[in-house]
């Protein structure tokens, strides 16, 4: 079996509508030689029943990685997903992000040797986050600015993310003053890079443990590329009931630490050491 030349891992949790929405997305791409990887954080039932439909009507080969369900351990369920992971590219993102039909492009496109690739995300209120269907996602009419602000949307800066072109947008990701990191929504790298690292540390739950695994990847000596305006997504809303300060408060202990020791390695990730 000849591999994919990208391995797209997206994230989920009991969310099946919004993953439903998100895997069309997948569907509509421009470059077709990927595969889906989901690394599912303990869903119930009806993820597995949709994962089962979708398999059937789409074009691109899905792996459903799961586990039981013990609380947020996101971190456990994306180095799972890492080894099951085919190709030597891997693109992550998340499970309520709809990815414009250039994304798996732009990050194949801008993929580089010893980089990692940062993107960010276009943030839709729950009106419209409601109202995207299959046909929205397909004809991708959902990342029109003149759809969007029929429907709501307001003049903003922001906006330059879904009507640049290619040279503006370059032009964009180079004056932007937002830190390039690795976003768990919108971010790539290589394969070896991230398992040189030993993948995400999994004593970090919510709130910046994206964030750490790029940390170790720039003190490996892997360098971001910033690309938030050429690799759109558009992030749905949702409750958020799993923030928790504590968790917030020693995840960011542990980034402190690998900022001050300058780590590239965790013992606490995909080996256990």
């Amino acid at each position: 079996m000849v591999k994919p030349s990208i391995s797209v891992i997206i994230s989920t949790y009991n969310s099946e509508a919004w993953l439903e929405k998100v895997l069309w997305s997948y569907e509509a791409q421009t470059f077709k030689d990927f595969e889906i990887v989901i690394a599912d954080d303990g869903s119930k039932q009806p993820t597995f029943d949709l994962i089962e439909k979708m398999k059937a009507l789409v074009h691109y080969n899905i792996i459903h990685v799961w586990h039981e369900d013990n609380g947020f351990q996101k971190t456990i369920i994306l180095n799972k997903a890492i080894l099951a992971c085919s190709a030597n590219y891997l693109l992550f993102t998340d499970g309520d992000c709809i990815a414009r039909n250039d994304f798996v492009e732009m990050h194949f496109k801008y993929r580089k040797p010893k980089h990692f690739l940062s993107g960010g995300y276009f943030k839709l209120p729950m009106a419209i986050s409601t109202i995207i269907e299959k046909e929205t996602i397909l004809s991708q009419k959902c990342f029109d600015l003149r759809w969007l602000k029929r429907h709501g949307i307001k003049t903003s800066f922001k906006n330059n993310k879904l009507s640049s072109g290619p040279l503006k947008a370059r032009f964009l990701n180079l004056i932007s003053p937002t830190n390039a990191s690795w976003n768990g929504h919108n971010a790539s790298g290589w394969k070896d890079d991230i398992v040189s690292v030993n993948g995400f540390d999994e004593r970090m739950q919510y709130g910046g443990e994206d964030r750490e695994l790029g940390e170790r990847l720039v003190n490996f000596g892997v360098k971001p590329i910033r690309i938030r305006y050429s690799a759109i997504c558009l992030h749905l809303d949702h409750a958020r009931g799993y923030v928790d300060s504590k968790m917030i408060e020693k995840n960011q202990q542990i980034r402190t630490t690998t900022k001050k020791k300058k780590l590239t390695r965790t013992s606490f990730g995909i080996e256990k050491v």
